[in-house]
């Protein structure tokens, strides 16, 4: 096969998709969490991912011979980086929604957060844009939380930067668009 340039142009639709074209969005907060505000998160999440998610290999022997079948969908953590703010706004959000999981000195739940569901899981979503503006591709999570908060590093010879974190989620599975109305 013989390759033209002017091919490959024209299969790129659009001029590609741009990684730094995303927002990150928040359903809402658990209730036991003072939310710092519906846009915060979609102002200062400076950078993640899409999805994956991997099915696993169930192997079954034949006569000495391996055959592999498809076995459950898996999804792996969710990362999430923080422009951390002098408000700490987003970073005592998450550290509440961690101390109401599990308590760092009483080692206890918060009632409010004894269950997944409407309790301390919530759904988000990663949404994917085009350079006019337009959604793409929206991922959507269902009952995510937090399962780590980073440190953030300080140093007196860190100058000229802001402050980031990351927030790594759990989540029970992601849908797309056109994949939410099939089972």
């Amino acid at each position: 096969m013989a390759f033209t340039v002017d091919q490959f142009r024209t299969n790129l639709v659009g001029d590609g998709a741009r990684p730094n074209l995303f927002e990150v969005r928040l359903t809402t907060w658990p209730a036991y969490v003072t939310s710092p505000g519906p846009q915060t998160l979609s102002f200062l999440a400076n950078s993640t991912s899409l999805p994956g998610s991997d099915i696993g290999i169930t192997p079954l022997q034949y006569f000495g011979r391996e055959v592999k079948l498809a076995g459950n969908r898996t999804y792996p953590e969710w990362t999430v980086t923080i422009i951390n703010d002098e408000n700490f706004k987003l970073r005592k959000a998450f550290e509440q929604w961690h101390y109401g999981i599990n308590g760092p000195v009483g080692n206890k739940r918060t009632g409010a957060a004894t269950t997944l569901d409407r309790g301390y899981g919530v759904n988000a979503s990663v949404i994917q844009y085009g350079k006019e503006g337009d959604k793409l591709h929206v991922y959507t999570f269902a009952g995510l939380w937090p399962t780590n908060v980073a440190p953030i590093e300080l140093a007196w010879g860190t100058n000229d930067q802001i402050e980031e974190f990351t927030v790594t989620f759990a989540y029970q599975y992601w849908t797309t668009e056109d994949q939410a109305s099939r089972s």
